[in-house]
C-alpha cells in the first residue's frame, strides 16, 4: 500500500492487532460503535445569545459551537483524525468537516452538503464568517460542484454507474485518487455532522458510508426544554455518534468525544468568550 495519499500519510507505529483490523473487519459498518450523549445547553445558550447580540450579521446556533468544539477536539486528539483505506490506516492531512444544511430555509427544500477545511489557528469569528459565506454560496450560487458531477453521473445507464463507483473505490483503495477529487467530495472528511435539530427532528444513529473515508458520523437533534423544570427553560440536546473502531481504540475515542461534549456544554473550555 502507498505510504502517502493525496489526503493522508500511512501510519506505521501502531500495534499489530490494530494493523490487522482492516482485514478482520473489512467494512466500516462491520466495525461501528454507537454512542449517545445528552448535554446541558445552559451555558451554550447564554454564549450564543451574547454572541448574536454582538454580531447581528453573523448569527449562530449551538450547532456552530459543536463544530468549533470538534475542531478543537481533533486538534487535541489527532489520532481520531485517521481513516482506513485499502487495508491501511492513514493520518488525515488537515481537519475537514462535512455537514448538512437546507438549500433554502423552507419546508421541502433539498439538503446541501458542505465541506470545509477548518484551521485551529482561526478565531471563532473568522470561522463563522467563512462558514456563512460558503453556505451562502452553496445556497444561492446555483448548483454546487458535487451537484454538477452527480448530474453527469446520473445521465449514465445503471450498469455504467455501478462500474464507475467500483472503479473509484478501486482507485481509492490504491491511494491514487487525485487531490482535487478528494477535496471536492464531502464524503472524504474527518467527520460528518447532521443537524436534524434545524428541521425539528430528534437524532438517529446514522450508518457510515463505505464510499469515501469518513469514520465518524454525529447527528445533532432538536434541543428540548427540561420537562422537570420548564419554568427555567433550561435546554438539553442529544447527540448520537457512529464511530469506526478500526481508526483508534474505544478508550481514546471515548476521551475525545467526552471532550467534545464538555466544550459544547461550556464554550469557555473551547476558548470562547464574549470578551474576544
Amino acid at each position: 500500500m502507498k505510504k502517502t495519499r493525496a489526503d493522508g500519510t500511512l501510519v506505521r507505529d501502531v500495534a499489530a492487532y490494530r494493523r490487522i483490523m482492516p482485514y478482520m473487519m473489512r467494512t466500516r459498518n462491520e466495525s461501528t460503535i454507537y454512542w449517545e450523549q445528552t448535554l446541558d445547553l445552559s451555558k451554550t445558550d447564554r454564549f450564543v445569545r451574547g454572541f448574536n447580540e454582538l454580531h447581528p450579521d453573523s448569527q449562530i446556533t449551538p450547532f456552530h459551537v459543536l463544530l468549533w468544539s470538534a475542531v478543537k477536539g481533533f486538534e487535541k486528539y489527532p489520532k481520531l483524525n485517521r481513516f482506513v483505506a485499502g487495508g491501511g490506516l492513514y493520518q488525515r492531512d488537515g481537519i475537514w468537516l462535512s455537514y448538512s444544511a437546507k438549500r433554502k430555509l423552507a419546508e421541502g427544500s433539498p439538503i446541501v452538503l458542505v465541506k470545509r477545511r477548518f484551521e485551529p489557528s482561526e478565531t471563532f469569528e473568522e470561522t463563522i464568517v467563512a462558514m456563512q459565506a460558503q453556505l451562502h454560496g452553496e445556497r444561492f450560487g446555483g448548483p454546487s460542484g458535487v451537484d454538477k458531477e452527480l448530474g453527469l453521473v446520473l445521465k449514465l445507464p445503471g450498469p455504467l454507474k455501478r462500474l464507475g463507483f467500483r472503479l473509484v473505490h478501486g482507485i481509492d483503495a490504491l491511494g491514487l485518487l487525485p487531490k482535487f477529487f478528494i477535496e471536492g467530495d464531502p464524503m472524504y472528511a474527518s467527520a460528518f455532522f447532521a443537524n436534524l435539530g434545524s428541521i425539528g427532528l430528534d437524532p438517529v444513529y446514522h450508518h457510515l458510508y463505505e464510499y469515501g473515508t469518513i469514520g465518524i458520523f454525529c447527528v445533532y437533534g432538536r434541543p428540548r426544554v427540561d420537562p422537570a423544570d420548564p419554568a427555567r427553560k433550561r435546554r438539553s440536546v442529544t447527540l448520537k455518534w457512529t464511530f469506526d473502531e478500526r481508526v483508534e481504540d474505544g478508550l481514546y475515542a471515548g476521551y475525545a468525544i467526552k471532550r467534545f461534549a464538555q466544550m459544547l456544554e461550556d464554550p469557555a473550555l473551547a476558548g470562547l468568550s464574549l470578551s474576544t
